[in-house]
């Protein structure tokens, strides 16, 4: 079984990549808001529970969001039947499979090894999707793009180094979070093919339908609860569907019309910090003068590699 839907096509605006830019720094806001709504849901839920209640409830979302296109749509606008290929079903459900696979590999992950190993190896998705693109989509990239790369991924690097702990015990949770970041990467190289042809919210039913079906015998296997049990936890899954997922994937998706999966992993180092200022504000966790140098560090490497040549990728 597989999500039926019509593609609604709808004319573009702005810029060429300034539309586009904005939308994914929008999309690293809402992203960087996940950490504090899984921290809330796993008061009440497993780590794997947290994962199925964000893929039903963004389901759920999109649905009606394209359900309600469908009805208040024109009568003279262009509206179709989508016919999905063979190989277009392959590359929706691998899409499906990637970003399940990053997500779920991270979360477990850190019940194997410290936050800052964990975080620090998923950063490198990135370096993934740099060499994804020229192994497998004959993609090139100038000396300014690496630079700011190898920049960006210092600074990150940084923000994690005086945590980082290395331990024999912490093997199995380091690899799985390495694991994920190639998902990412692998995630992303394909949702920046399926925009040649799907839209937004069609990409993101696929993943959310089929994550939620591969995430459900988890958690009724490993885990004691499925629903949350309080209005704050509901809350909570609820926040991170529609912020993280919807909001936050869709405007990445987005984003990948124009932008190259290269740029856009370049431009989620800025997750972190994002995550951190919040941690600061909400949570009054310290951030030191090193770490606002690193800060710092990532921003310069995320302006070198915007600013270069091979940084947008035509539609």
């Amino acid at each position: 079984m597989t999500p039926k839907l019509v593609q609604i096509k709808q004319p573009l605006s702005g810029s060429s990549t300034g539309l586009p830019l904005l939308a994914m720094l929008l999309a690293i806001v809402a992203l960087s808001l996940a950490a504090i709504f899984i921290k809330l849901s796993e008061r009440e839920l497993g780590p794997f529970a947290t994962i199925f209640n964000r893929f039903w409830v963004a389901y759920l979302v999109l649905w009606v969001w394209h359900e309600w296109q469908q009805i208040t749509v024109a009568a003279d606008s262009v509206s179709e039947p989508l016919e999905y290929t063979r190989f277009d079903q392959l590359w929706l459900v691998a899409a499906a499979l990637m970003f399940w696979g990053c997500i779920a590999l991270w979360a477990w992950s850190l019940t194997q090894t410290t936050v800052a190993n964990s975080t620090l190896l998923h950063n490198l998705t990135p370096l993934f999707t740099t060499l994804g693109g020229w192994l497998l989509l004959n993609q090139h990239f100038n000396r300014r793009f690496l630079l700011g790369l190898l920049v960006a991924l210092m600074g990150a690097g940084a923000l994690g180094m005086g945590d980082l702990q290395i331990s024999a015990s912490h093997l199995t949770g380091d690899i799985a979070s390495l694991l994920s970041a190639v998902f990412s990467a692998a995630n992303l190289m394909i949702i920046e093919k399926l925009r040649a042809k799907f839209s937004v919210n069609i990409i993101l039913q696929w993943c959310c339908f089929w994550g939620a079906i591969w995430t459900l015998p988890v958690v009724l296997l490993a885990e004691d609860r499925v629903f949350p049990i309080s209005a704050s936890g509901w809350l909570a899954v609820i926040g991170l569907a529609v912020v993280c997922q919807v909001l936050g994937q869709g405007l990445q998706a987005y984003s990948l019309k124009r932008l190259s999966s290269g740029l856009v992993g370049v431009l989620l180092l800025l997750d972190p910090i994002l995550a951190a200022l919040v941690a600061w504000v909400l949570f009054a966790e310290s951030l030191t003068l090193f770490k606002w140098a690193a800060f710092m560090v990532v921003l310069l490497g995320v302006y070198l590699a915007k600013s270069s040549d091979t940084a947008h990728e035509p539609c």
